[in-house]
């Protein structure tokens, strides 16, 4: 066990998909992975350990924001030996032909967090991804036919802000979308010599204010889901 994972050593599996929400991985265990097995409870995030065409996956979540995903992924790279973790997730476009639904698999993240100079001494404000999570996923993507915009995005350190100005970040990287987790996942990967991935369904336009209810998200994911798993299955 470590300190916010309660699973035994062994029961977390080599290839980790991490969504931010616990119900989420709860609904992807229940409908993606065969033989799923509940192995972490502690603080309400589940983990489950289960199989898919074979391939040992865990899934689990990571909760919001740089912190909560820097320590989650970090005791999963550390404590039970983890080597690849593949965030999914929803995210914000920064562009108006950008839409609803369109995934995004992120080949940089860059923030105005200071998570990875504190944890590491990392110097600037953008972080690639690492190891071939990033490969696979594009190569998943073409055998599925499945369109995916591969690019930078901004893992964002808050949700709500008084200024309606895109930040100066955005614009300086040519950011794709938004969220608020990449960038530390990629960051701990760096550091730790292990793969991070990051794979993202649009869920809501800025520039128009279109967006995806919380109603249709669960089923709009099923793309991301898929296209993550696919890509488990080669690495």
């Amino acid at each position: 066990m470590s300190l916010h994972i309660n699973a035994e050593k062994g029961s977390i599996a080599p290839i980790v998909l991490l969504p931010g929400d616990p119900l989420r991985a709860k609904y992807i265990a229940e409908n993606w992975l065969k033989d799923p097995k509940l192995v972490s409870t502690t603080r309400n995030m589940f983990y489950f350990t289960g199989e898919y065409k074979g391939k040992r996956v865990t899934v689990g979540g990571s909760g919001m924001g740089c912190p909560s995903i820097g320590i989650y992924s970090f005791e999963l790279y550390t404590e039970y030996q983890v080597e690849t973790i593949i965030r999914i997730g929803t995210a914000g476009s920064y562009l108006p032909n950008l839409k609803t639904y369109e995934l995004v698999n992120a080949e940089f993240a860059c923030s105005e967090s200071t998570y990875a100079h504190n944890a590491f001494g990392f110097e600037g404000n953008k972080m690639v991804h690492q190891g071939p999570a990033f490969e696979r996923i594009n190569e998943a993507a073409r055998r599925l036919n499945q369109p995916v915009h591969a690019g930078t995005i901004h893992s964002n350190d808050v949700f709500y802000r008084a200024s309606k100005e895109l930040p100066e970040i955005v614009a300086e990287h040519n950011c794709l979308a938004v969220e608020m987790e990449a960038f530390a996942l990629f960051a701990n990967a760096r550091y730790l010599k292990k793969t991070a991935g990051t794979l993202l369904t649009i869920s809501d336009v800025i520039p128009t204010g279109e967006v995806i209810s919380p109603e249709a998200r669960e089923k709009s994911l099923k793309p991301m889901i898929e296209l993550a798993l696919e890509a488990c299955v080669e690495l």
